[in-house]
């Protein structure tokens, strides 16, 4: 008979979900009650546990533009512990895998994913049961790491109850960085709510999409404040803020200012109380510019920005994530007329927004944001491919791998995975992918990681294996 824990019983991330996506929070529900359940193995969260060493392998650490000379790679536990050239002793019992001279690197980073919406098309995200769309999710979030991402920055979305899950053990997928519901003002981009839902009572009930966590509706710097405390509260490593008109949202157009300096400041000063940051969603300059001067540390999207923002987000150290936005014939025909039309002054700005990033040497980081299309999220390594437009194979690997490390520790003392993430170091957690050629001469490899990445490691555990027959 095994003793398991109350919260753990459900035994996937779809359990989780729904009880998380009606209000409960994660750490409410954390307190341990041991129950005996006849015939399960308790569920606990798994740690690494011996050795790997990778034989024979060039390393691309995540930053440099050059491969090293053949190396050996020694992982203990969930840690790499040594790199070095001279044969490596790992000692009785220990896990062999011969590169043969492949390329080892630091497993990928999105930093701009939606765990729960990728795949799962809007009317269903929207009307079906939420324990159904936390199946679909708990389905992509293991698609995900088998595409080599074995870390997400989410933003946006219910996705506490998938990340433990995933932490736990219980189903495979990514590191989830998770931003909770992304905070929007009321007929901003992040309001999805039905007419039938309007207006809003002050006390009244929240709409389908504040129910189950997708997104938080504010106005005012103290209903911003509260929001944000509450996504902390959850879990959240990071905050997402709506700051402009979208793409997907029907009601708002691009050019829309959305929140005040005021409200802003607010959000920021929550997540910096908390040793975090705010990331933003904008596309021009003026809604980049106002997020700028009250404190944001990342805008996500700029594809309409001017050149002196640009330059601005370069002067004040922020990072850009960027998205190569760009027309593609079958994504274009699942959008509504509205998305449409708001897609195509979008998909124009990308390659301006690239070449400022590249010219001004931005701090960049690579992000997929799909949402609703499991097409188009079963091609996440495509988007990472399709930097080579503007960026050297090493320029963008980095943008998916280091300096989205970097981004995420900006996390702080809430960082739900403290240690170096996105490079091949010593000291560095040990999420490693082992490739079937070299990506920095050709950056389309990771467009086909079924066939390309024949080792998969996320923590130190091996969730792929090809070489073994």
């Amino acid at each position: 008979m095994a003793v398991l824990r109350l919260v753990s019983a459900a035994g996937c991330a779809a359990a989780i979900g729904l009880l998380l996506c009606i209000g409960f929070a994660g750490p409410a529900l954390a307190e341990d009650f041991d129950i005996d359940v006849p015939g399960l193995e308790p569920t606990v969260a798994p740690v690494a546990e011996g050795v790997t060493l990778f034989e024979n392998v060039r390393v691309f650490d995540g930053s440099s533009p050059d491969l090293s000379p053949p190396s050996n790679v020694l992982v203990r536990g969930n840690i790499i512990e040594r790199i070095s050239a001279a044969k490596i002793d790992a000692g009785a019992g220990a896990r062999i895998i011969a590169g043969d001279g492949r390329v080892l690197m630091p497993g990928l980073i999105d930093s701009h994913w939606h765990a729960i919406m990728a795949a799962t098309p809007q009317p269903v995200m929207m009307s079906a049961d939420p324990s159904y769309v936390h199946y679909r999710a708990a389905r992509e979030a293991e698609a995900t790491l088998m595409r080599g991402f074995t870390t997400i920055r989410d933003l946006g979305g219910p996705t506490f109850g998938l990340k433990r899950a995933i932490d736990e053990g219980i189903i495979p997928g990514p590191r989830i960085y998770p931003s909770g519901a992304f905070i929007s003002q009321t007929s901003g981009h992040g309001d999805f709510r039905f007419l039938f839902e309007l207006p809003r009572q002050p006390g009244g009930p929240l709409s389908y999409t504040e129910r189950v966590g997708i997104a938080a509706i504010a106005d005012s710097p103290d209903e911003v404040r509260l929001r944000v405390r509450e996504q902390l509260r959850n879990g959240a490593s990071q905050i997402k803020l709506m700051a402009g008109g979208g793409v997907s949202s029907p009601h708002n157009p691009i050019e829309s200012l959305q929140f005040t300096p005021a409200e802003m400041r607010a959000a920021v000063e929550a997540a910096s109380d908390w040793g975090t940051y705010v990331t933003v969603h904008a596309y021009t300059s003026a809604a980049v510019r106002r997020a700028l001067d009250a404190g944001v540390k990342c805008i996500d999207h700029g594809q309409l920005i001017d050149d002196a923002t640009a330059k601005l987000i370069k002067e004040k150290d922020v990072w850009w994530s960027l998205q190569p936005l760009s027309y593609d014939a079958e994504v274009f025909a699942r959008m509504s007329p509205v998305s449409q039309k708001k897609a195509l002054e979008v998909f124009a700005g990308t390659e301006n927004a690239y070449k400022m990033a590249v010219k001004y040497d931005i701090k960049t980081v690579f992000g997929a944001d799909i949402l609703f299309d499991p097409v188009a999220a079963s091609r996440q390594g495509s988007y990472l491919a399709m930097l080579s437009r503007w960026m050297t194979p090493a320029q963008a690997l980095k943008s998916a791998t280091a300096n989205a490390g970097e981004l995420l520790a900006l996390s702080g003392f809430i960082n739900p995975y403290p240690g170096k993430l996105g490079v091949v170091q010593e000291g560095a957690l040990a999420d490693l992918l082992l490739v079937d050629g070299n990506p920095l001469a050709d950056l389309n490899l990771v467009s086909d990681p079924q066939k390309n990445f024949v080792v998969i490691m996320k923590d130190g555990r091996i969730f792929k294996d090809g070489l073994s027959k």
